[in-house]
């Protein structure tokens, strides 16, 4: 019901965007103007998962199956303190010490690798002197995800069937092997369940986005430019307060387009789940 109730708002509220002249709406062609934002919202995401995902599995191996247990209790309880820390701290840590500490190395990636034929697609054009980048955003991003990866993970990994892993390792295997035929095979409905929560966070994020990212006009893929695309979410954050009228109906559209990117993602997670929970066993 309350799913259900939040379509029926944005589509209301959305619908005089969707069908009023091109000419009226304050911010051009809706279309035109959303795709550009929509592909920010998946591009960012898209590069904290990747920078997130193997850390956190391998943080979360570490705890199960490797570190000793006060280690283990440990390093599990600031884990899960990092998924507490709010928005706008990261948000402020991302402008005042992440990016003047990475700008010094995207600089020397630019030099590197910016004129190398494929590499130059995400390393050329002018390198940012703030590095408030898309790639910043990307490590902001990552961080804040990987509290929740990490601790789903973990759950997943616990729940293995001791005589699953006692067998392989009777077999002769050694820890790591154990791990690839028992452990992974097992969790992985959960770590794509882990993975898509996580994933739902990027997306979504609105504040540490707004605050680190130095926005610019439509899509491209250079990573450490001064002019990058923005995400939905830090768009509507950063306009709406200012937007009237049917600025402020396809602000809300723009809303509808990331609820409906969030709905696909989820349901895309649900199907991949569903296929492998009869392999795994995790039913």
């Amino acid at each position: 019901m309350i799913l259900a109730a939040v379509a029926t708002f944005l589509v209301v509220l959305s619908m005089p965007a969707l069908v009023s002249p091109t000419d009226d709406l304050p911010y051009g062609a809706f279309w035109s103007w959303v795709l550009p934002y929509a592909a920010g919202t998946v591009w960012a995401a898209a590069l904290a998962m990747l920078f997130a995902v193997p850390v956190a599995i391998g943080v979360a191996l570490f705890i199960t199956h490797y570190a000793p247990r006060r280690l283990a209790q440990s390093l599990g309880y600031v884990i899960d303190l990092l998924a507490a820390v709010p928005s706008v701290v990261f948000g402020l840590w991302g402008i005042n010490v992440l990016a003047p500490m990475v700008q010094p190395l995207y600089a020397w990636l630019n030099a590197t690798f910016g004129n190398v034929p494929v590499l130059s697609i995400f390393f050329g054009g002018q390198v940012s002197g703030t590095g408030r980048t898309i790639l910043t955003v990307a490590l902001v991003l990552a961080v804040m995800v990987l509290p929740i990866i990490t601790a789903v993970s973990r759950e997943v990994f616990l729940q293995t069937p001791r005589l699953h892993e006692e067998a392989s390792l009777a077999l002769g295997a050694t820890r790591w092997e154990m791990i690839r035929q028992a452990v992974l095979p097992f969790g992985t409905p959960g770590i794509v369940s882990a993975c898509m929560l996580g994933l739902g966070r990027a997306l979504g994020e609105t504040m540490a986005v707004a605050m680190v990212l130095s926005p610019g006009n439509g899509f491209h893929l250079k990573l450490l430019t001064s002019s990058n695309p923005n995400s939905i979410a830090a768009n509507i954050a950063l306009q709406f307060p200012e937007a009237y009228g049917l600025g402020r109906n396809q602000l809300i559209a723009s809303g509808l387009v990331l609820f409906v990117i969030t709905l696909i993602v989820n349901m895309a997670a649900r199907a991949i789940v569903a296929r492998r929970a009869e392999f795994s066993g995790a039913n």
